[in-house]
């Protein structure tokens, strides 16, 4: 990888990475220096200087009155990810400790609908993990799914998780399908039927219909996955007993 976007991906921005990499060629330098170096105005450059101080990555010393700006050797760069990773362990226990106080806050909010839009791999890779919590904490542990489009088009959204069922299946969490068109694979106790007659051509799309929850899975017109999670326990009660209707109806 090119040191530049190492840095970048360090958690520098495009000017700490050129003030850095500046000073790193220059050795100890004015401000001034190292901001002609860098392309960078002198006020910015000097900030950026403080910036990477506080990070332990640059520090300075006076010489005949003048302030001197020296980079501090490449191994900091360790050290600074090891001291995050310090930091971030101790936020994570002190948030785990806190959660019971945030979950009471966040149900006292009420019982009104959440809507949220995802995108992409990422965005798939969000809602399967949200069924996988969200249902191995319900007593029933059975959501339902209307799917249609083919297999091909399945794998835009379990492209995002491959080992989806395995983890599903190995938290005893099951799932109904109602297939329009052509019909996927099932796994354990899942239970899968087909509405006869659908067209052949239909689009990939999915209901989801989970733990209070209600998520529509696409594609756009670039051919990416898109979805919409509401969350709402009215909304959801409709529609389970929606899906259990037609579900009922199928089998006769």
């Amino acid at each position: 990888m090119e040191i530049p976007a190492l840095l970048r991906n360090f958690g520098l921005s495009d000017k700490e990475t050129a003030v850095y990499l500046a000073l790193i060629e220059l050795g100890p330098s004015s401000v001034r220096a190292v901001a002609d170096r860098a392309a960078i105005n002198r006020g910015t450059t000097y900030d950026i200087l403080r910036a990477l101080i506080a990070q332990g990555l640059v520090t300075y010393f006076h010489k005949q009155a003048k302030q001197f700006f020296v980079a501090e050797p490449p191994e900091k760069l360790l050290n600074a990810i090891d001291e995050r990773e310090e930091k971030l362990a101790a936020v994570k226990n002190d948030i785990r400790e806190s959660l019971p106080r945030l979950q009471a806050i966040f149900e006292r909010s009420g019982n009104r609908p959440a809507v949220k839009f995802y995108e992409g791999e990422r965005g798939m890779k969000q809602i399967l993990q949200d069924i996988l919590e969200t249902m191995k904490g319900r007593e029933d542990k059975t959501y339902f799914v209307y799917s249609s489009g083919t297999a091909e088009d399945r794998k835009h959204l379990y492209a995002a998780m491959p080992e989806f069922n395995k983890k599903r299946t190995d938290k005893k969490i099951i799932v109904r399908v109602i297939s329009l068109g052509e019909a996927g694979g099932i796994f354990g106790l899942d239970e899968r039927r087909q509405i006869p007659g659908a067209p052949a051509d239909l689009k990939m799309t999915h209901e989801l219909i989970y733990g209070g929850k209600i998520a529509h899975i696409g594609l756009d017109d670039s051919g990416n996955s898109v979805g919409v999670v509401v969350e709402n326990e009215s909304i959801y009660g409709m529609q389970q007993r929606i899906f259990e209707f037609n579900w009922q109806a199928i089998k006769k």
